[in-house]
């Protein structure tokens, strides 16, 4: 996949996740995956992105914690 239709993919989950909060879980697993895949063709994560992920493997941290 071209590294444009990454980012198109991932601007596009992204205003998914604000805009259906209740299926936030399974959008937060398709970014990871889009993530990946931005590192599959050997390119460094922006530091937006890098910022993102930290977020999310804090959140899912939290998550983990409290069940």
């Amino acid at each position: 996949m071209a590294f444009e239709e990454i980012q198109a993919e991932i601007a596009s989950l992204l205003i998914r996740m604000n805009e259906q909060p209740e299926d936030i879980h399974e959008m937060e697993l398709l970014l990871r995956e889009k993530l990946n895949e931005y590192r599959a063709l050997g390119l460094p994560l922006p530091q937006d992105l890098a910022d993102l992920e930290t977020l999310l493997d804090e959140r899912f941290a939290e998550r983990d914690q409290r069940e």
